[in-house]
């Protein structure tokens, strides 16, 4: 097991998770805004075996999607985090990249802070070479994340979600990538 890393940031820390976070990340998956570009709503128990498999991801290799805490008030709001992408895909294996807020984080920039520190991560400190991010088209606040952390979109990689049915309305995603310089 590796050591648990810990990334600060002048208004977040990205933590390991804690049980105590259980509650805000459940209410967040619960939320239909924020659900809105995945295939469902997600229960407390769902949310709680989300939880642990990122927990278990983080002990495994000392980084993952981290817990989201706001310095100011210590609250979870949600979570930023680098892990290998789950399933095969023309672009796997890889390094992702991604984020999921609690709607009254949105607009204020901490998505992009907390990624922000997860790209200085996996460049500086892991040595990746790429790190790449994926959403429905529609995910235009998630693309927009991905660009101002400098990822370039890209449309060859396009593809289609392997864990979601052929007809699914969300199947279809777009790429971006980030090469280290």
């Amino acid at each position: 097991m590796a050591v648990p890393l810990t990334l600060s940031t002048s208004r977040l820390l990205l933590r390991q998770w804690q049980d105590s976070d259980l509650d805000a990340f459940a209410a967040i998956n619960a939320d239909p805004e924020v659900r809105a570009h995945f295939p469902s709503l997600l229960s407390r128990d769902e949310s709680a075996a989300e939880l642990a498999r990122a927990a278990a991801h983080i002990e495994t290799h000392g980084w993952g999607f981290f817990a989201m805490e706001r310095r100011a008030d210590a609250a979870c709001i949600g979570m930023c985090g680098l892990k290998w992408v789950s399933f095969e895909a023309a672009f796997t294996p890889a390094v992702e990249i991604g984020w999921r807020l609690a709607r009254p984080a949105w607009g204020q920039g901490l998505a992009s802070e907390a990624a922000h520190a997860c790209v200085r991560l996996g460049f500086a400190e892991l040595g990746l070479d790429e790190i790449v991010s994926f959403s429905v088209p529609g995910n235009l606040r998630s693309q927009a994340v991905m660009r101002r952390i400098g990822m370039q979109r890209d449309t060859d990689g396009d593809f289609d979600h392997p864990k979601l049915p052929d007809a699914h309305p969300l199947r279809r995603h777009v790429l971006y990538r980030l090469r280290r310089d």
